[in-house]
């Protein structure tokens, strides 16, 4: 297996992205191997200094970089020499199994429509999040930023999405799929909620159990949260302010230690033909091995192939 790491994106790269392609390959087994992604000379720099031994990795030279800010489909198209552009390419090629970035987040989404496309069926790809429960298991929250505005149609793949990424990722044998909502009656809700719930309860792609609200977040109602992307992203930069306020108020606490984006090391890209995983702009080198074994485990899962299937 062959997983492409963008070793030029996130707020502290290549510094950051290097040492924890130092601490990923510490940690893979034996027949995995990182391909680097990024400015060659300045990667083998840092490894050396670090006393990691680059015949290690496999290297792709690029020179260029998609900023944090620049346009996402501008800066794809502008610029086809850049880390980000030069990962999808060679995973549409194949020459990579997984490929993921702590980059600009849009350009990794862009990218992934560009070249490995959505799955055929899917509407509109979703970005999961993974949500610490109370009793020390794991939620799935989609969609947290890929669609701000959703229709209808759009709730009822997400749940799909989610619930094959909890069953087959996270081995969780019949995920509980929930609609987020401000009630949890089923008249309850704005137009969107109204109209998706029926199509959700129709299902039998999913084990639907109706709407939850906010406040079932971190319990045990559910296994998969489903919602807009515009609600999920303001859910999700909440539930990341938990551990810094914990942090800044010295509060040991290992619930919400588990708030801490490390932990997860990024976000998968649902519904495109080839595992993507997003990284936070500030990863540091954990949360970059963790990101690069999140890539890992949906390789291993076939979860791709999993969701043709259930579009055909």
């Amino acid at each position: 297996m062959k997983i492409g790491l963008d070793i030029m994106g996130g707020d502290f790269a290549p510094q950051a992205t290097i040492l924890g392609a130092i601490a990923a390959y510490n940690t893979l087994p034996a027949g995995h191997q990182l391909v680097l992604i990024g400015d060659r000379d300045k990667a083998i720099s840092i490894l050396q200094e670090n006393n990691a031994d680059p015949g290690h990795f496999e290297f792709v030279h690029t020179t260029e970089v998609i900023g944090m800010g620049e346009h996402p489909t501008k800066a794809i198209v502008n610029k086809p020499d850049s880390s980000i552009s030069v990962g999808f390419r060679l995973l549409k090629e194949g020459h990579i199994q997984a490929f993921s970035s702590a980059g600009n987040s849009g350009a990794m989404l862009v990218g992934a429509m560009f070249s490995v496309k959505a799955v055929q069926g899917i509407l509109r790809p979703a970005i999961a999040t993974f949500i610490p429960k109370l009793n020390g298991g794991l939620g799935i929250l989609v969609d947290v930023g890929a669609n701000a505005d959703c229709k209808p149609e759009f709730l009822l793949q997400f749940g799909i999405l989610g619930s094959l990424l909890a069953k087959y990722v996270y081995n969780i044998p019949e995920p509980r799929v929930a609609l987020m909502n401000i009630g949890e009656e089923e008249e309850k809700g704005n137009i969107l909620c109204q109209a998706a719930y029926p199509l959700m309860k129709e299902s039998t792609a999913f084990n639907f159990i109706g709407n939850v609200e906010g406040r079932d977040l971190f319990g045990n109602a559910a296994d998969v949260y489903v919602c807009d992307g515009f609600t999920g992203n303001v859910i999700l930069k909440l539930a990341e302010s938990f551990y810094e306020i914990t942090q800044t108020k010295e509060i040991k606490d290992d619930f919400f230690d588990r708030f801490n984006y490390e932990k997860f090391g990024g976000s998968p890209i649902l519904g495109v033909n080839a595992p993507v995983v997003v990284g936070h702009g500030i990863s540091t080198p954990e949360a970059i091995k963790n990101m690069v074994l999140l890539s890992k485990s949906l390789v291993e899962s076939s979860l791709v192939d999993k969701i043709k299937l259930a579009f055909q």
